[in-house]
């Protein structure tokens, strides 16, 4: 069996680089991708010029534009990076079934039994190093037998980190030592030590490590080749351990009490001790199918046609992995290479084209046809497992009835139409909460993620308002003539409310709520409260409380109306 290869293929410029792809007239200047880290705008990528004009990943961008007045900048999109590198997965695949993404910005393939197809390993690396230059991208490449030795050969082939002159670091000697001390450099101080690195522009050195020589090969390179922390790192380079040899020869108990075991494994998986697989990416399943057209089309009649024929084939792909779906996305691509994009969402899952096709009739009056259309694209690139019911015998009426009305449709069809118009996330339902405050008592969900609500109360304690808002201010009337002062607890016979004076004409109450002890509610510091349903001489129906007074003051509210 021969020896298990790993390559590792890191592209240190990736986010810069595919800016670069999509407006080609950046690249003759200085670029760089920034993003927001805290409160501050820092470097996250560079293109080359930018990294000949002395910038560095994680500088601020002050900084970075003070030395560089024309450095051009752009937002980091992770999503799109992201999406970019899974394309070079894709690509990768050439040359290896078994291909992985790391972050950031690396890929992972197990090489074993392949590289002769290529010519060997240096042929192998020759061709992804080619084939990476005419895409523009910097690629840096490592061949090992295990997944640390290949990440460490990617990254830091060439570099080495000589090992200290004197015996000991400056910072563990006396004050008075340190003081007659002659002037030492920072890194016999206890500071970090160079990098010796390779020439520019001359490919690094060391990068294809021979089969059994991993540990031969990663002797000379400094201990962050083993990705490592940068904090373990730098208390590494404080006690004198900078390079993975000097690492590899302490005890792994000492090692292993003072930095934990992250150090040891790290180690360990470089040098082969532990093993690290590969982790091939699964591919997500797309579900989109596209139609050609012979000529161009403008009239929505034909549009209409070609989704037709495109329903039936997404249907079957669907049904094939038994998914649904939620969300479609309708690509109008035109003769002047331009396109349009139309989203419609369903509240249930689904690949039956007689309710999908109502909700992108729907949608056809936005799309501009322009100089013509040549291409409809239909993905459903939001999915879910569909399940298949049982239906019940004759024996279960009644359980039968309730399945019939659980996988009713019309329901969802409904939303799915409304959603079409004002938005999915516009239609709301309600459903029971487990609380005896009024506000409390249910719970606003998206009518399109979720259930019919069942366990409703067959008998509610107390009539509510339909109309339930935030508590407002009610000031009792004093009473006309020489009529005694009502406690303040008393429902007032008049009162004022929204700059408009009320009589009460009737009234029933009252209903009281105590406020919920083991939470502390802002809204219910008033204390307790008394509930009463009053109708006024004009025909209004209002919900009124009085707050008997806690941390707030006591007072008259009003909190909903009745119908």
């Amino acid at each position: 069996m021969p020896p298990r290869r790993i390559l590792s293929l890191w592209f240190p410029r990736l986010a810069a680089e595919r800016v670069i792809r999509a407006e080609p007239q950046l690249g003759g200047g200085a670029l760089a991708v920034v993003g927001e880290v805290g409160n501050s705008v820092l470097l996250a990528s560079l293109n080359g010029l930018a990294e000949e004009a002395g910038l560095r990943v994680g500088q601020p961008l002050r900084d970075a534009q003070a030395m560089c007045p024309t450095l051009v900048t752009r937002l980091a999109r992770p999503h799109a990076e992201a999406g970019f590198l899974t394309g070079l997965r894709r690509w990768a695949g050439k040359f290896s079934p078994w291909v992985g993404e790391t972050a950031p910005a690396a890929l992972m393939l197990d090489i074993t039994g392949c590289a002769h197809l290529f010519g060997g390993e240096e042929g192998l690396l020759g061709e992804v190093e080619g084939e990476c230059a005419g895409l523009g991208l910097t690629v840096r490449a490592g061949i090992a037998d295990t997944v640390g030795a290949a990440w460490a050969l990617a990254r830091f082939a060439g570099q080495r980190a000589e090992a200290l002159r004197s015996g000991d670091a400056i910072d563990r000697e006396a004050r008075a030592t340190r003081a007659r001390a002659t002037k030492r450099r920072h890194w016999e101080r206890g500071g970090a030590l160079p990098l010796a690195g390779p020439e520019p522009g001359a490919a690094p050195a060391g990068r294809i490590a021979p089969p059994g020589q991993s540990r031969a090969a990663l002797a000379a390179l400094p201990v962050a080749a083993l990705r490592l922390s940068p904090q373990v790192t730098r208390q590494l380079s404080r006690l004198g351990l900078r390079r993975i040899d000097e690492l590899a020869c302490q005890p792994r108990a000492a090692l292993a009490r003072r930095f934990g075991s992250e150090l040891v494994l790290r180690l360990d998986q470089a040098l082969g001790a532990a093993p690290e697989p590969v982790s091939p990416a699964r591919e997500a399943p797309r579900f989109a199918v596209r139609l050609t057209l012979p000529e161009p089309i403008g009239l929505e009649a034909d549009v209409s046609a070609g989704i037709d024929r495109l329903l039936p084939r997404l249907e079957e792909r669907l049904r094939a992995a038994g998914h649904g779906a939620r969300r479609l996305r309708l690509q109008v691509l035109r003769c002047d290479h331009t396109s349009q994009t139309v989203e419609v969402g369903l509240a249930r899952p689904s690949a039956d084209p007689e309710r999908l096709r109502p909700l992108l009739a729907m949608k056809l009056g936005e799309v501009e046809a322009g100089e013509g259309i040549d291409t409809l694209r239909l993905e459903a690139h939001v999915t879910e497992p569909v399940h298949a019911v049982q239906h019940r015998g004759h024996l279960s009426a009644s359980a039968e009835a309730r399945s019939r009305a659980a996988t009713d449709t019309a329901m969802d069809d409904l939303i799915g139409r409304l959603g079409a118009r004002v938005g999915l996330e516009q239609i709301t339902r309600l459903a029971p909460a487990e609380s005896h405050i009024p506000e409390k008592a249910t719970q606003v969900r998206a009518a399109a993620w979720s259930a019919p609500a069942t366990d409703w109360p067959e008998k509610p304690r107390a009539l509510r308002p339909l109309l339930m808002f935030a508590p407002e201010l009610v000031s009792p009337l004093p009473p006309e003539g020489d009529a005694p002062q009502p406690a303040p607890s008393a429902l007032p016979l008049a009162f004022r409310w929204r700059n408009r004076a009320f009589q009460t004409a009737s009234a029933a109450g009252p209903e009281r709520i105590a406020p919920e002890w083991w939470l502390d509610d802002p809204d219910w510091r008033s204390g307790q409260r008394d509930y009463w349903r009053v109708e006024t001489r004009c025909g209004m129906r209002l919900w009124l409380y009085y707050a008997h007074g806690g941390q707030l003051s006591a007072g008259w509210f009003c909190q909903g109306q009745f119908a």
